[in-house]
């Protein structure tokens, strides 16, 4: 990549605007300091969950509506977890036959979507409908002709976002109440329930700083 085309990609990141925050050190000011925590074990919201039963809220989060976005066939979707559904989320993991309905076993909710046949989980508040553009097989090191694992690039032809919780541009979800989960090592997830915000720099300001100035150097040769 030249260096023109290298300069425009960092100029076009520098363009989106991520930080919401007219006067983001007064907003940081205003938080809790960094706060040091154990690493910790919960139960999960329903340690008595059924196969079949869905979300643990009662149903509460299929009374409100999604806004569909188009950010410009036979697909598929990605549905981010939230902590409401993480049980029902979970048992779709299950080694069942091929042809075994996982919404039946999950309890979750079918959603239907606009430019792929797949449904989405009406459940999740957060949608991705999504086209595979390829995959990549990984041959095992170990094993000789063992197939371990597929990357999939998928490119997203739709956005679903439940209207509590986008803002009104359309381009920023609240973490509190998405709620997500993350899928960590083994059978362990993670509750994401904290964040810190950090704006990125900007060549263009940064460089003019004289503590900057005395930082700059070229890059060496490998780097």
């Amino acid at each position: 990549m030249s260096n023109d085309a290298e300069q425009h990609k960092m100029d076009a990141e520098a363009s989106v605007k991520r930080n919401p925050h007219p006067n983001f050190k007064q907003v940081e000011g205003s938080r809790e300091d960094w706060p040091e925590r154990d690493w910790t074990y919960a139960k999960t919201r329903n340690p008595d969950w059924k196969f079949g039963q869905g979300a643990t809220d009662s149903g509460e989060r299929l009374t409100k509506d999604h806004v569909e976005i188009d950010p410009y066939e036979e697909g598929s979707t990605i549905n981010i977890i939230s902590e409401h559904f993480l049980e029902a989320a979970n048992a779709t993991s299950i080694n069942a036959p091929y042809g075994v309905s996982e919404w039946a076993l999950s309890g979750l909710t079918p959603a239907p979507c606009t430019t792929v046949k797949t449904s989405r989980v009406k459940e999740s508040i957060f949608s991705i409908e999504g086209k595979l553009m390829e995959t990549k097989e990984f041959e095992s090191r170990g094993t000789p002709g063992k197939k371990t694992g597929v990357l999939a690039i998928i490119e997203g032809t739709r956005f679903w976002v439940r209207e509590d919780a986008i803002n009104e541009d359309k381009n920023q979800i609240d973490p509190a109440v998405l709620k997500p989960m993350s899928r960590l090592g083994g059978i362990t997830y993670g509750r994401t329930t904290e964040g810190i915000e950090i704006p990125r720099p900007e060549w263009a300001k940064v460089s003019q700083s004289e503590e900057v100035k005395v930082l700059v150097k070229p890059k060496a040769e490998g780097q």
